[in-house]
């Protein structure tokens, strides 16, 4: 049985599956002013709580890569960071998000892998609470 790993639909249906940044008018893919809100608030991915609940996620690892994010899963897995659990945030998430080179976020991705602990986690949970509320690094 597979666990639903999604989010909440804040776009469209058709949107090109790149990420949000790659998209040259992001605002025009956006299902309506609640999309927009979801998005922005990070609330759209609530619904990955179930995915942590059932063991296929954890609250931080590394972000899910999206299907056809090749050049970012190889990366990973050329540095064994694809041996973690994704995570809901992660160490790259409160360093930049989506605008962040596939390069620099994998080397993060690899600092994490090698300084994770539990404060650790605490710290990026804190860093990516303080981030939400900021709506630092959301533009879409």
């Amino acid at each position: 049985m597979q666990s639903f790993s999604g989010k909440f639909r804040s776009m469209q249906i058709g949107t090109p599956a790149v990420v949000t940044h790659f998209l040259s008018h992001p605002d025009a893919y956006l299902t309506t002013t609640l999309g927009s809100f979801l998005r922005k608030s990070s609330l759209d991915e609530l619904p990955q709580l179930w995915s942590i609940l059932v063991g296929d996620m954890s609250f931080v690892g590394p972000h899910p890569a999206l299907f056809n994010q090749h050049d970012l899963i190889e990366l990973r897995t050329q540095q064994g960071v694809h041996a973690l659990v994704p995570g809901l945030t992660g160490w790259a998430q409160v360093n930049g998000r989506d605008e962040l080179p596939i390069p620099d976020k994998v080397k993060l991705d690899v600092e994490y892998l090698h300084r994770q602990s539990l404060w650790f986690d605490i710290r990026i949970l804190w860093l990516a609470l303080v981030k939400v509320l900021r709506r630092d690094g959301v533009s879409h």
